[in-house]
């Protein structure tokens, strides 16, 4: 039931990477202008976490960021998304501006959740993006559950509703895994089960906790359609995503795609990562999507050396921007203050483009995964 593929949809240049000659150029450019700000925005906010300006968990994102994009890229804006306790760039990236971002990670009342839910439970209802979850698996059930609702309120389409249900390799062994694949199987429901596969459950490698370390294979079982894709890189990501959803919305057929990355860091920001060697961490720096997808843009011609730096500056600048906005705002329960920095608009200083990573164009039908 399941296909292997490394690139959906995409021709490869000789080192592996989607070939970008045929593809508009400003939306790449905006590819990795929300890459870069997710970069600056997660590395920010472990050193706000050392400072103590964020409390609880925090996950981040880094060494993910053309996973992130190319999910986020292949969405509709009537589409709904769950995401597991590691979701700062997926919010970003979905269009929620990054100092509600970073104020709710500084728990104040700004921010996604009014400062409530913190790093691992961020929520916009507007952008449908329906929260992170802190109990490993505890999304999968719900996502479910709403492709059923979706079910039943409307019919299949190419403009029909689905949802995207992120889900780490860990949470693949747990009992509402199956149970939610069973029944999304059954009852025909409009979801993409999307696995993202560091290669850790917090320091334990998948090959040690699945007897099928292949996690798109996890489906067939359910007779459900697998993919497995190359998360560092973007195209292959955003095509293999958009192919998924275009099959939930119009032929109500669920899915897994598995898309390999690796984060850079440990599980949290208090975990050292002891359990990688020397040689371990060298190799995976040298996968890093954003040096990678940066030196593409250079060499396709599409960016050079200057505008790429000044993206990054770009980036930096915004993150800063919203540090300061979330310093600045009042915590939960300071209702005058509360009343007054609510009467000014919160700035959008999202990075994307017009229209993307959310617009879905006519021609999103034609992606195949």
């Amino acid at each position: 039931m399941s296909d292997q593929v490394r690139t959906a949809g995409q021709t490869t240049t000789p080192d592996g990477h989607s070939d970008l000659s045929g593809e508009p150029p400003e939306p790449l450019v905006g590819y990795y202008r929300q890459m870069a700000l997710i970069r600056a925005f997660e590395l920010r906010a472990a050193e706000m976490y050392t400072k103590a300006k964020i409390g609880g968990y925090c996950h981040l994102n880094l060494g993910e960021e053309a996973t992130v994009v190319g999910l986020m890229a292949a969405l509709c804006p009537t589409d709904y998304l769950f995401a597991t306790y590691r979701e700062h760039g997926y919010a970003l990236a979905r269009g929620v501006p990054a100092e509600r971002v970073m104020a709710e990670l500084f728990g104040k009342a700004t921010g996604t959740s009014g400062g409530w839910g913190g790093s691992m439970h961020l929520f916009d209802a507007d952008l449908r993006l329906l929260g992170g979850y802190g109990i490993v698996g505890g999304q999968i059930p719900l996502a479910t559950g709403a492709a059923l609702a979706i079910s039943y309120r409307a019919e299949p389409g190419e403009r029909a509703e689905a949802v995207m249900c992120l889900i780490g390799d860990g949470a693949t062994n747990i009992g509402a895994f199956h149970e939610s694949l069973n029944l999304a199987a059954i009852w025909h429901l409009p979801i993409v089960y999307v696995i993202v596969n560091n290669g850790l459950g917090m320091g334990t490698p998948v090959s040690a906790s699945s007897a099928e370390p292949e996690l798109y294979r996890r489906g067939c079982a359910y007779r459900m359609p697998g993919t497995r894709v190359d998360g560092n890189d973007v195209l292959a990501v955003r095509d293999a995503a958009a192919g998924a959803l275009d099959r939930a919305r119009s032929e109500r057929r669920p899915s897994i795609l598995e898309a390999v990355c690796y984060r850079l860091r440990g599980h949290s920001v208090v975990d050292p990562a002891r359990y990688r060697t020397k040689e371990e961490t060298d190799r995976l720096r040298s996968l890093d999507p954003l040096p990678q997808f940066r030196s593409q843009l250079i060499t396709a011609g599409i960016l050079d050396g200057e505008e790429a730096s000044r993206i990054d500056t770009d980036a930096e600048q915004a993150v800063s921007a919203a540090v300061a906005f979330a310093e600045d705002s009042p915590f939960p329960g300071q209702d005058q203050l509360f009343a007054r920095t609510y009467a000014t608009p919160v700035p959008n200083t999202s990075t994307s483009l017009p229209g993307e990573p959310l617009d879905c164009g006519p021609d999103q039908s034609d992606r195949t995964g």
